[in-house]
C-alpha cells in the first residue's frame, strides 16, 4: 500500500457523523442540513433536456480532452467573463474538460509535484480538505497558511517564510473561499504571481465560487484575469479551476474544467490519458448548454441573495455575522466550542452544521478554524430562514 496513505486525516464528515453520533434531535423540528456544500436549487432544465436528447453518447467512448465543441464552449465563456481576448484563450491547448474539480485538483498535484525534491504544497487554513490529501499522496509537505480576523480571513503571503518559497512546487488558492466567502483581489494576485516567477511554483487557483457573489456589478476577480492584465498572456504558472456544480446547481453531472498554462497542461493531458476520467459524451453536450447560458446563473445568484439577506437579518443582534461577498457560506464566529455548538445545535434544533475546526490544522500554535462554523445556505429560502431563527433561539439559550 501507498505509505502516505497513513498520513491521511477523517474527512470532515466522518468527524461530524461520529460528533452526532447516538444524539436524537427533536423530532417535532424537521432536520435541516446545513453542512455540505450541495446546492439544493433547481438543475436548468436546459441540461436535464440536453442529456436525455444526447443519451446515445453513452455508446461510445469519450476521449480525455473532450469534443472541440466544449472546449470552444468554455474558452469562450472564460473569454467573456474574465475579460481576455477570444484568440488568447485556446481551445485546442489552454482547455481540459474534467470531471469535476474535486478530481482535477487531485490529480493535477500528482502530475505536477516532483516527490523526489523534498516539495512543499502550499494551502489556505482552513480549507477543502482535497488539498492536502493531494499533497500528502504526491509526497509533500503541506504548509497552512493561516487565515484568521486578522488577515480578514484571505491567505498572507508575505508571512511565508523564505525557505518554504524556496522548496514550494505547488500552491492551492480558494477565491471565493471555501469556509469563508472572502474574495482575493487583483492585488494579491499580482503578488502571488511575482512570487511564483521568482520562486518557480504552479499556482491552482480553485474558483467554483466565482459565480455566486452578492454584488452583480462586482464579480470575483479571476487569476487568468489578472495574469493577462499584467502581462502574462500565456497564463505562465497559472491554471484555474471551474465547476457547473455550483453554478449551475448540477453537482451529480461532475462537470468542469481547467484552463491556463498550455505548457504545464500538455504535461497534466498526458497523465490524464492514463488516469482515465472522461466526461461522458451526453455530459459533455450538456455541459455546452450549460456555459453557454447566463439566465440561470443569475437567477441563482438572486435565491442566494435573498437567503443571504434574510439569514443575517435574523442573526445580527445576537451574534456577530457579516454577509460574504461571494460563496454560499457563512462562515461564524461560535460563543463556545464549535465543536460543542454544533453538537448542541443539532440537539436542540435539529440542524446540521460543520464545526471549522475540522477544516483547518493546527500550525504556527493555532487552529484558525476553532471556534467557528461552517453554513451553507444551499436549503430552500424557506428553510434557511427557519434555521436562522432556530439558531438565534438557540444561541440566545447560551447566553
Amino acid at each position: 500500500m501507498n505509505r502516505n496513505l497513513d498520513q491521511l486525516h477523517p474527512y470532515p464528515f466522518e468527524k461530524l457523523k461520529q460528533l452526532k453520533q447516538g444524539i436524537n434531535p427533536p423530532q417535532n423540528k424537521t432536520h435541516i442540513a446545513l453542512s455540505i456544500g450541495e446546492p439544493k436549487h433547481k438543475t436548468p432544465a436546459l441540461i436535464n433536456e440536453v442529456l436525455i436528447n444526447q443519451l446515445d453518447g453513452i455508446g461510445k467512448y469519450p476521449t480525455t480532452k473532450g469534443i472541440p465543441e466544449l472546449r470552444e464552449a468554455i474558452s469562450n465563456w472564460v473569454s467573456q467573463r474574465f475579460h481576455i481576448p477570444l484568440q488568447d484563450v485556446n481551445a485546442e491547448n489552454q482547455v481540459i474538460p474534467v470531471s469535476g474539480t474535486r478530481e482535477a485538483l487531485f490529480s493535477f498535484a500528482q502530475a505536477v509535484v516532483d516527490s523526489s525534491k523534498h516539495p512543499v504544497v502550499i494551502m489556505p487554513n482552513p480549507f477543502y480538505q482535497i488539498y492536502e490529501g493531494a499533497a500528502l499522496l504526491a509526497g509533500a509537505e503541506p504548509y497552512y497558511l493561516n487565515m484568521t480576523a486578522e488577515t480578514s480571513y484571505l491567505p498572507d503571503f508575505d508571512s511565508v517564510p523564505e525557505e518554504i518559497w524556496l522548496r514550494c512546487q505547488l500552491i492551492f488558492i480558494c477565491s471565493p473561499g471555501n469556509p469563508t466567502g472572502t474574495v482575493i483581489s487583483k492585488e494579491e494576485h499580482q503578488k502571488l504571481i511575482s512570487l511564483a516567477e521568482k520562486y518557480n511554483f504552479i499556482i491552482a487557483s480553485d474558483e467554483c465560487y466565482t459565480e455566486i457573489y452578492d454584488d452583480e456589478d462586482n464579480p470575483p476577480q479571476g487569476l487568468l484575469q489578472t495574469a493577462y492584465a499584467i502581462g502574462n498572456k500565456a497564463f505562465e504558472r497559472c491554471i484555474i479551476f471551474h465547476s457547473l456544480s455550483k453554478r449551475s446547481n448540477a453537482p451529480g453531472l461532475r462537470s468542469g474544467f481547467v484552463a491556463g498554462d498550455a505548457n504545464i497542461l500538455k504535461k497534466y493531458f498526458q497523465y490524464r490519458t492514463y488516469q482515465g476520467c472522461a466526461l461522458p459524451l451526453p455530459t459533455q453536450y450538456a455541459s455546452i448548454s450549460a456555459w453557454k447560458d447566463e439566465i440561470h446563473v443569475e437567477e441563482n445568484r438572486v435565491l442566494y441573495r435573498e437567503k443571504f439577506t434574510a439569514f443575517v437579518d435574523i442573526l445580527d443582534d445576537v451574534c456577530i455575522i457579516n454577509k460574504p461577498p461571494a460563496s454560499f457560506y457563512i462562515w461564524l464566529k461560535t460563543p463556545i466550542d464549535d465543536a460543542e455548538f454544533a453538537q448542541q445545535l443539532f440537539t436542540k434544533e435539529n440542524i446540521t452544521v460543520l464545526p471549522g475546526s475540522f477544516l483547518s490544522r493546527n500550525a504556527n500554535g493555532i487552529n484558525p478554524g476553532k471556534n467557528h462554523v461552517r453554513i451553507a445556505l444551499v436549503a430552500s429560502v424557506s428553510e434557511c430562514i427557519d434555521a436562522a431563527n432556530r439558531i438565534k433561539h438557540f444561541i440566545n439559550t447560551l447566553d
